[in-house]
């Protein structure tokens, strides 16, 4: 039986009207169940204090500061390599073997499972440059995770600028790099910062590779040569073990709300530039 064009188009809405819910109704499902088991246990004790007796008591303070210095930490490290290597394949060669072999990099990078990074981080940073387990090693180490992303989603950014932009910039007599910076940067400055975005959500949500860099002290950290343990870590060890799940519940609700306000943050101070620039 032939089915006529309408009526393939409608089946065709359906399946992708009831996929995109099916997809928002798990996604909502997971963060209001969390959220009502983590919402009750989070106060300014719990905010503000270290743990105490592995975790059964006290609160996250620790986690939080180290969470928030082993990403800004991979972050600032990956974030220039990424955006420089997109801005170089997109802008500054042609497709090429030198372009292929990076591509392949990146994407092999992309498909490393993270207790491989973990391991090569341990072994090399660890041990073998002696930073020991410490900020700057779980940093590093998830500098090299995140670099794929960057530069992925930085290239397809800076390639879906139109090159009207570019073309219009070099009739006025501009240079390649003012042309960059001043037209097609601004232009590509969202997706890059959602690249960015989806970096620092890899980052708080890592544990492997946290574990075998950063190790897994539970005292406030003094320096990003000092051990610590992430929230994401944290919640891992007190679930496995089944030390505190009320804890963990906690800790699981604010790592959603912490991702959360870095993601209204990011897209508010994107629009804010942008809007300068207009």
């Amino acid at each position: 039986m032939k089915i006529s064009s309408r009526a393939s188009e409608r089946i065709a809405k359906i399946f992708i009207w009831a996929a995109a819910l099916l997809v928002m109704a798990v996604l909502i499902n997971i963060i209001v169940y969390i959220l009502i088991k983590g919402l009750p246990i989070i106060n300014w004790n719990f905010l503000t204090d270290i743990p105490h007796n592995m975790g059964r008591s006290g609160g996250i303070a620790s986690t939080i500061i180290g969470t928030i210095l082993i990403t800004i930490v991979a972050v600032v490290i990956a974030a220039p390599f990424g955006i420089g290597t997109a801005f170089y394949l997109a802008e500054y060669t042609h497709e090429s073997i030198v372009t292929r072999i990076i591509r392949f990099s990146a994407e092999s990078l992309a498909g490393i499972p993270s207790i491989v990074y973990g391991l090569f981080g341990f072994i090399f940073f660890v041990i073998f440059l002696n930073l020991g387990w410490s900020i700057l090693s779980g940093g590093l180490t998830l500098a090299f995770m995140i670099l794929p992303t960057m530069i992925r989603t930085a290239e397809e950014a800076i390639r879906a600028v139109p090159n009207s932009y570019r073309e219009t910039s070099f009739s006025l007599g501009a240079t390649k790099w003012q042309t960059i910076r001043k037209a097609v940067f601004p232009s590509a400055l969202q997706g890059i910062v959602n690249g960015i975005i989806l970096s620092i959500g890899r980052c708080v949500a890592e544990t492997a590779a946290v574990i075998l860099t950063a190790g897994s002290a539970l005292r406030m950290p003094s320096s990003i040569f000092s051990p610590t343990r992430t929230m994401a870590v944290h919640f891992y060890i007190l679930a496995r073990e089944g030390i505190s799940m009320e804890n963990a519940y906690g800790t699981a609700a604010l790592l959603i709300i912490l991702i959360f306000i870095i993601n209204v943050i990011a897209n508010a101070l994107v629009n804010r530039f942008i809007a300068k620039g207009r």
